[in-house]
């Protein structure tokens, strides 16, 4: 016997109990009423109640309604067809074109790949940006991770989009873009300026906006990856991996959590915050297939680094660029903090002792500059002694310098985009303080 009763109903939290024949954890059972609404299965209470979560925010669930089994997960299309169009975390297209086939092949989004155990460690190869500040700050290598952390209206979603276009115009791989809770015009104006560029024809797009509930905005990462992890596995293609926002990932956990009534953690998050992050993370990795190079923007709540959450995922990123509202007041775009940026693969191994030896002087430079500063709010800049001068006016220039156009800010205000190779960076820096 496949059928279950439901028990109790609270907000998207649906308790089924089962006779016999319990179903596994990740099903989707569906209910006998005119929807015919989909239940994921979140966990088993005991032996005979399974904890659902309503994954379409359908009302009209009530409990003694009859649930039947489906014995799949929730499957999304993959292959060719896939690529250019746009998903809900359901794996439905949402962008009004074309319907996909009906016998597309399909997979379960939670069923992890192979692990390999005869993985050799590639040489590092970076990709290039074309923003001064990322490639000589955080050099984009592939198969890692990076971040970019910042508090609202700080430049991240501009700068995600920047880099879809200039590192995805190369066309050597694979562009994924999971919008995670953000604001739906945000995506629009993303998928128009992919559909200017002609990069649609290269990128698979997944968005479970700010107006869906929290069960699909924390799904739709894990969709994306699902997708992701096929075209590594299957195709043996490279892909750029960016999800918009990563933060937001964590608060629709915490969300369902709280409607679960899990006892937060000290951080006031779910208990499972870490492995929620960890499991997700550990699906955006690189075998002898291919690789998966991701950008994660991260939100910072009230600007506060120390949030339990941006630590949690931070921990896990190869690289973290930090966008401040201090520097986006001085109306210096991208508004990167130059201090607190920080690469584990900026070292001599990854991109040369030439390029390493630069961003030792160039921090040493910039780190003066900060302390000067506050010297010079009080005392003025003709009280410093020479060597101080000229290194506060290296550090000035310095700090000019990674100041860059948009190409994607082009239409807004008029202003070409720029673009440098890692050479013409590395040679202007040169200029500047040596």
């Amino acid at each position: 016997m496949n059928n279950g009763l439901i028990s109790a109903v609270k907000d998207l939290i649906v308790h089924v109990t089962f006779d016999t024949n319990m179903p596994n954890v990740g099903e989707v059972i569906i209910v006998q009423n005119n929807q015919r609404s989909p239940l994921l299965v979140d966990s088993l209470f005991d032996e005979s109640t399974a904890i659902c979560i309503n994954i379409r925010s359908n009302k009209d669930i009530q409990k003694k309604m009859a649930v039947v089994r489906t014995n799949l997960g929730i499957e999304i299309p993959v292959g060719p067809e896939t690529i250019g169009r746009i998903f809900n975390p359901l794996g439905e297209v949402v962008d009004g074109k074309t319907p996909l086939p009906e016998n597309i092949k399909k997979k379960n989004i939670f069923s992890n790949s192979r692990q390999s155990s005869g993985f050799t460690i590639q040489k590092p190869e970076i990709l290039e940006t074309g923003i001064k500040v990322i490639d000589f700050f955080t050099p984009f290598v592939k198969g890692r991770k990076v971040g970019v952390i910042g508090g609202a209206g700080v430049g991240k979603t501009v700068l995600t989009m920047e880099l879809i276009h200039n590192v995805a115009r190369n066309g050597k791989g694979l562009a994924f873009f999971a919008g995670i809770g953000e604001r739906i015009r945000e995506g629009h104006e993303l998928f128009e300026t992919l559909k200017e560029y002609d990069l649609l024809k290269n990128t698979c797009m997944f968005f479970g906006q700010m107006n869906e509930n929290p069960a699909q905005r924390s799904l739709v990462a894990i969709s994306a990856v699902a997708l992701a992890e096929y075209f590594r596995d299957e195709e043996h293609r490279d892909i750029l991996f960016f999800a918009d926002n990563m933060y937001r990932f964590v608060q629709a956990k915490n969300e369902l959590s709280t409607i679960m009534d899990q006892i937060p953690s000290e951080g006031g998050y779910q208990p499972t915050i870490f492995s929620d992050v960890k499991i997700l993370q550990d699906r955006l990795s690189s075998n002898e297939n291919g690789s998966i190079t991701s950008l994660q923007t991260i939100y910072v709540p009230a600007d506060d680094l120390s949030d339990p959450a941006v630590q949690a995922i931070s921990h896990e990123l190869d690289s973290t660029i930090v966008l401040s509202r201090k520097v986006a007041e001085q109306g210096i775009r991208p508004a990167v903090d130059l201090n607190l940026t920080t690469s584990s693969l900026l070292s001599p191994e990854v991109v040369g002792d030439r390029h390493y030896l630069l961003s030792v002087q160039v921090q040493a430079l910039l780190q003066k500059y900060d302390q000067l500063k506050g010297i010079i709010a009080i005392i003025g800049e003709n009280e410093l002694s020479p060597t101080d001068r000229e290194e506060f006016a290296k550090a000035k220039k310095l700090v000019e310098y990674f100041t860059q156009n948009m190409f994607v800010m082009e239409r807004l205000n008029g202003v070409k985009g720029e673009y440098f190779t890692r050479e013409e960076t590395l040679k202007g820096i040169e200029e500047i303080i040596i």
